[in-house]
């Protein structure tokens, strides 16, 4: 066991920037260190033994922000012999040793692809009393049979493949995740029953095009069986996944949403732009058209489905019509939320030496103009439900100012959040219960239901989230998980995983 003093166990803290896939590989990242001694650093903490910074190089800011935080640690170091900074993800796969040059103080970057090193680098640098800096170019294990400290009780995050192969023109992500690498269907669902042993209810499959799953086995069906598959999984509640690619979506997979009882009707496929043009110089393999005609079916076969979206404004040489058809497709589509980008220019990409790069103020007035439209249409749609029973999976964090209110939150089948009332029942709901409630307001982000919940399901779930308990998975599932302490998830964001 690592110490930093005799008996003494080293702390650890991860901090996660960017999308789904980012938070579960700092699940991989906090099980790993766990395996290897080190002991989660409190809340409060402010100078754990360890931090390890996994970071997302999709957003312009990306730089900024790791660089702004690694100056705010550099005095708290200066006052800790022994305290170690670690950066990893797909800014550390990008800048790679520019990351050591410019902040010295940090010991160890590691890639998107070695994971798995992070505890022998830190011993490594610790040892020799230098930066190790280690970055593969291809996938070393498949990142599912890392050992897993899981950050939920009642939802969790699975992989069902790694990397891309698209080629869109304003994304860093291939270069820095690689090619699609797919897990074989067995070992997912191995992981997704032990999960579903384990208590949690709901599981989201992961992957930056979850629909071209199968194609390194040749098999283009491959993602609709495995929903099928995952609605015989006893306990499993509820399925989501993210993100699919319009150019992959067959309508197989439309016929397992709408019938595997657990596969939820919800659905986040990204659309980036309505304009065909656009989309033709963003490499988008697709057009409007076939966009709205995918929503059509899903609605055709699914009238309850909520659908969000990845829309990025100010594209290289988008006009004004070209945006004017982007709020078209936006009003046709009745989309449930949506992510919102304004273009950022990634240095390696296609899109950053384009022709057309608009003024700031351009692109500034054409997002508002977006966000505009998009509230317009997501708290019209919200309002609809007013009156309607939801049931709730009661979640931890959802809800900012549920202390103020006295109000609890959680996420809606469809993936609507919901701000509850729990009436009679205070102090009897849990993390990871069920709530059956009926809605009474409606925003453009969120449901409020004011009155008594109908119904409550106590769950397995929340009995681990009462008891402090998280599942741990030991990698490839060689056994059923074990126990750890609990802890708030972070929030995702959109991001690489949306595309």
């Amino acid at each position: 066991m690592t110490t930093a003093a005799a008996g003494s166990p080293r702390t650890y803290q991860v901090r996660t920037y960017g999308c789904q896939m980012n938070v579960h590989d700092s699940e991989r990242i906090s099980g790993l260190l766990e395996d290897a001694g080190y002991v989660r650093a409190a809340e409060a903490d402010e100078q754990p033994d360890v931090v390890v910074f996994n970071t997302c190089a999709v957003r312009e800011n990306a730089d900024n922000r790791l660089y702004g935080n690694l100056g705010h640690l550099r005095p708290v170091k200066a006052k800790h012999p022994g305290m170690q900074i670690a950066v990893g993800g797909c800014l550390a796969q990008k800048d790679r040793g520019d990351i050591v040059r410019k902040a010295p103080w940090v010991d160890v970057v590691f890639g998107t692809h070695n994971i798995g090193s992070l505890p022998a680098l830190l011993d490594r640098a610790r040892h020799n009393a230098a930066a190790e800096v280690e970055i593969l170019e291809s996938l070393e294990v498949f990142p599912s049979t890392l050992p897993t400290r899981r950050e939920s009780t009642y939802a969790g995050w699975v992989s069902i493949s790694v990397g891309c192969n698209n080629t869109c023109t304003f994304c860093i992500v291939p270069s820095l995740r690689g090619k699609e690498k797919d897990r074989r269907p067995g070992d997912i669902l191995s992981e997704v029953r032990a999960l579903a042993d384990s208590g949690v209810l709901e599981v989201t499959l992961l992957g930056q095009n979850v629909n071209s799953y199968g194609v390194e086995f040749g098999d283009r069906y491959a993602f609709g069986k495995l929903l099928r598959a995952c609605g015989d999984i006893d306990g499993l509640e509820r399925v989501r996944f993210t993100s699919p690619h319009p150019k992959d979506f067959t309508d197989d997979v439309i016929a397992a949403m709408a019938e595997t009882p657990n596969v939820c009707h919800s659905l986040h496929m990204p659309l980036q732009s309505g304009s065909d043009d656009v989309l033709r110089a963003m490499r988008r393999s697709y057009r409007s058209e076939r966009y709205l005609g995918i929503i059509s079916k899903v609605r055709a076969a699914m009238p309850d489905a909520a659908i969000t979206t990845d829309i990025i404004v100010g594209f290289p040489g988008e006009t004004e019509a070209d945006f004017a058809r982007t709020l078209d497709v936006v009003r046709e589509a009745r989309f449930s939320s949506a992510f919102t980008f304004q273009y950022s220019k990634r240095p390696g990409t296609p899109a950053a030496t384009m022709d057309g790069q608009l003024p700031k103020q351009v692109v500034q007035e054409r997002y508002e103009r977006l966000i505009a439209c998009v509230e317009e249409i997501t708290w019209a749609e919200n309002k609809k439900l007013v009156g309607e029973t939801v049931e709730v999976l009661v979640a931890v964090g959802e809800g900012r100012k549920d202390e103020r209110t006295g109000r609890m939150s959680g996420r809606a089948r469809d993936g609507r959040l919901v701000h509850f009332a729990t009436g009679e029942l205070a102090g009897r709901i849990r993390p990871g219960d069920i709530v059956h409630t009926v809605v009474t307001y409606a925003a453009p982000h969120h449901l409020n239901a004011d009155g008594a919940p109908l119904a409550h399901r106590r769950t397995r779930a929340g009995d681990a989230a009462e008891a402090g308990q998280v599942p741990r998975t030991p990698g490839v599932l060689l056994g059923l998980p074990t126990i750890g302490a609990p802890a708030v998830p972070p929030a995702p964001v959109g991001g690489c995983a949306a595309h």
